[in-house]
């Protein structure tokens, strides 16, 4: 009975969290509101069904590591440093500018300056995954915006870190405590610049012992032990287990196995930033909105208006069009789930009031659903203003995507995969490569191959190869199971993708025909079909004769696969 118990607060959590998602999703909103609705439906705030808020938050802490974990390991410097001088310079200095008003605001209000720090910081970051599910919807990702956009919200994600370094080191001290604030921050820098430098050669060290093992949960348990141990030691110094999390995903990314480190926490990360997410929906009170309706509008301005004032201002200074400048503009003028971590960071260290907590929550969840609507009338505006002014040169023709590179993507190098790569690198032709075995991956990049190191029937791996650009999907992998899962999940993302897969068994050619996969290869097959030639030979018969019986062989094999 008592375990009964126990688990009804997380089966609950989740119950609602899968709803919550799939009615978003239905909506076309990000399933984050749908995380936070799911709480709210289960909160002593509302009627209904009510959950343990206390057991909710122990699951949830784990989510903040693992969310922030995998933020660190996405966030490549590599790819900031190549975001652009617009993004580079611009991002930054937007981050900063917003910060600073929201604090202004927030210390007009009358709140204090540490909560009005967080309160700045919560409205200048904007929601990563409402961006690039509006790219992708729109099919924009490659536009001018999109791809200012998306760099954009990398060096914001890089802001992060900075943020939750700088609002957890004061947030340890009194308010004018200057030397004590020092010494947290001082204890900050010397973990990142100490103990972060040990870890990066400790780090990456174990993870490809553990990974040469190929044992997939020896492997999880390593990423859990480092994530979690690294965030430990973190809190244990007088710091926050955010900037653990953080440093430790940092530092394992700038790694080769972060693709494959990436596709197998990302399962775990998802179900338990759920969980986060529905723990802070639970503390979210629909009457503060009621009440309070004046400070989550004030919030709601500070959260749109100057992102589109600020970016688009940037772009246009930076003589970009104007169509280019407003939609950028209106892609980031929102915010989402790294608001909402900072915001419940801040709560956590009584840092901030439930007030101003709840109207971050509020003014950040009306942002989300206001931004897809607010896109789709960007352009029309545009257009009135061209032509209520007369100018033909505001918005100006519809930017062509860039093109595609068409690349054949092979899944396992191994024997066979080997033999279609150097028959592709005899021609010219340009591949990627997946490969599970990081040490393959790396003798393949130094001989200038393009590989990535991961499980191939991961789609956290499979999107780095970029199959929606891709012309052919080679699977040579042996497992039946992985496969399946990497050519379900390559059609789904490019339908019109040449597929050639391996297979082992006559249900396993059934299987890929339904799929409608190009070729499905049976080792038995093929060797059968090569005696076959060489014995008609022998007999004397012609090439044409062989070629006529084989091709019939061929037919009646594939029937039966049917």
């Amino acid at each position: 009975m008592e375990a009964s118990s126990t688990l009804l607060t997380p089966v609950l959590a989740l119950t609602a969290a899968l709803v919550g998602a799939a009615i978003a999703t239905k909506l076309k909103q990000s399933v984050v509101m749908g995380y936070i609705l799911a709480g709210l439906a289960i909160s002593p705030f509302t009627p209904g069904p009510v959950g343990d808020s206390t057991a909710v938050r122990a699951l949830a802490d784990v989510g903040i590591i693992l969310l922030l974990f995998a933020i660190g390991v996405e966030l490549s410097f590599k790819e900031l440093l190549g975001a652009g001088k617009v993004a580079a310079i611009g991002a930054p200095l937007q981050i900063a500018g917003s910060t600073a008003l929201g604090l202004g605001v927030a210390q007009l209000l009358g709140f204090p300056f540490l909560e009005g720090l967080f309160f700045g910081g919560a409205i200048a970051i904007s929601s990563t995954a409402l961006l690039t599910k509006m790219l992708s919807d729109l099919g924009q990702a490659a536009s001018p915006h999109g791809r200012i956009a998306l760099s954009w919200s990398a060096v914001q994600d890089g802001g992060v870190v900075v943020l939750v370094v700088l609002l957890t080191s004061l947030s340890s001290v009194g308010e004018h405590a200057v030397g004590d604030a020092l010494v947290a921050i001082g204890k900050a820098v010397i973990f990142i610049g100490v103990i972060a430098p040990i870890a990066s050669y400790v780090f990456p060290w174990l993870l490809e012992r553990v990974a040469s093992l190929h044992n997939r949960e020896v492997f999880i348990l390593t990423i859990g032990a480092v994530g979690l141990g690294t965030a430990y030691v973190s809190a244990s110094l007088g710091l926050s287990l955010a900037l653990g999390a953080l440093v430790a995903g940092v530092v394992v990314g700038e790694s080769e196995l972060s693709y494959h480190i990436l596709g197998e926490v990302g399962p775990l990360r998802d179900i338990f930033a759920g969980l986060f997410f529905v723990s802070v929906g639970m503390l979210i009170d629909p009457l503060f909105g009621l009440t309070s309706w004046p400070l989550v509008l004030a919030a709601l301005a500070l959260i749109v208006l100057p992102k589109l004032l600020l970016v688009g201002g940037a772009l246009a200074l930076a003589r970009l069009p104007l169509r280019t400048a407003a939609m950028t503009g209106v892609l980031l003028a929102n915010s989402g789930e790294f608001s909402f971590l900072l915001a419940q960071l801040g709560l956590d260290l009584d840092a901030i009031s439930p007030a101003v907590f709840n109207a971050i929550l509020m003014a950040g969840a009306i942002s989300m659903v206001i931004s897809p609507p607010l896109m789709r009338v960007t352009i029309p505006v545009l257009r009135w203003l061209e032509a209520r002014f007369g100018r033909e040169d505001l918005v100006g023709p519809e930017p062509e995507d860039a093109p595609s590179v068409r690349h054949a993507v092979i899944c396992g190098y191994g024997r066979v995969g080997n033999v279609v790569g150097q028959a592709l690198l005899q021609r010219g032709f340009s591949f990627v490569v997946v490969e599970q075995d990081f040490r393959i991956a790396r003798v393949l990049r130094e001989q200038g191959i393009p590989s990535i190191a991961g499980n191939a029937g991961n789609p956290r791996v499979l999107d780095r190869a970029r199959l929606d650009a891709a012309q052919l999907l080679v699977v040579a992998v042996g497992d039946a199971l992985a496969a399946r899962q990497i050519v379900d999940y390559a059609l789904r993302v490019n339908p019109r993708l040449d597929v050639v897969t391996r297979v082992r068994t006559q249900e396993d050619i059934a299987y890929m025909r339904r799929r409608g996969v190009a070729a499905a290869v049976m080792g038995e097959h093929e060797l059968a079909l090569e005696m076959t030639r060489h014995t008609l030979h022998r007999y004397g018969l012609s090439a044409l004769e062989i070629l006529a019986i084989t091709r019939g062989l061929r037919e009646r094999l594939a029937e039966k696969g049917q």
